[in-house]
């Protein structure tokens, strides 16, 4: 028997991005799981010693599904020394998955008012809470225009750009809205620049690509990646006026730490 903190679930599907580096996991889902687009669960594995026993390893990843969605899917990157997400990687469809019951995570619709621009920005793996959002149609509803912007290193690591792509030719709302801007730093990518996110934001080159200002009276702005990007980029727009919500008065910044 599972302990009432979290349930055994089974993986379905494992997707490879990147070899050896980035991958996703599909599993199924409990009934009772229920969860906001944008949130994160906690993943649990058992000790290499008893594989059988009970998990006592935990780590914390988006969904990137919606959260009507029958199973539930995750996108990690493999960190080599890691005690955790190289076994998460090896796993194949039948094995078994623990899924602590409660949700967490604050990339949620309910951090800003349901007006203006959406900007999504991330690195790396910090996308997938941001798939989640964009497969919720309450995302859609809300705003007027939505801009994803993926920073990586090089191109291979730019995990889901088909699916949000054709997006564009079977629309879950309506995508003639979006704004995708997949930025790597270290090769090009057609017509859009070399640089990291936090250049762009500085320099004006990124309003310029999504032909819309950093304007905080109209854009909300959710930021998940690397702390490094994270404190760069808090500073950066805390200068232009964006600001965490406080006392129960939405902002218009969101920021969750994601590698």
């Amino acid at each position: 028997m599972t302990d009432a903190k979290y349930t055994r679930q089974t993986v379905t599907a494992v997707d490879t991005w990147v070899a050896d580096k980035l991958f996703s996991l599909r599993t199924t889902r409990d009934a009772g799981y229920v969860y906001q687009a944008g949130q994160f669960a906690r993943l649990g594995l058992p000790a290499l010693d008893d594989p059988e026993g009970p998990p006592t390893l935990w780590r914390a990843y988006s969904m990137v599904t919606a959260p009507g969605d029958a199973g539930l899917e995750f996108y990690s990157i493999v960190v080599p020394d890691g005690e955790f997400s190289p076994r998460l990687a090896a796993l194949q469809p039948g094995d078994a998955i623990y899924i602590d019951k409660t949700p967490f995570g604050f990339l949620t619709l309910d951090r800003f008012a349901p007006e203006g621009d959406l900007w999504l920005l991330a690195t790396g793996t910090g996308l997938s809470a941001y798939m989640s959002l964009l497969r919720d149609p309450e995302t859609w509803r809300r705003y007027r225009r939505i801009l994803l912007v993926h920073g990586v290193r090089h191109l291979e690591e730019l995990a889901y750009a088909d699916t949000i792509r054709g997006w564009r030719d079977a629309p879950p709302v309506d995508s003639a809205r979006l704004v995708y801007l997949p930025i790597a730093t270290r090769e090009p990518s057609g017509d859009l620049p070399q640089a990291r996110l936090t250049t762009l934001i500085e320099d004006g080159r990124l309003e310029a690509l999504a032909g819309l200002p950093l304007d905080p009276a109209q854009a909300k702005i959710m930021l998940c990646g690397n702390p490094e990007m994270l404190s760069a980029a808090r500073k950066l727009l805390a200068d232009r006026g964006f600001a965490p919500g406080r006392r129960g008065i939405p902002g218009n910044l969101a920021v969750e730490n994601y590698w």
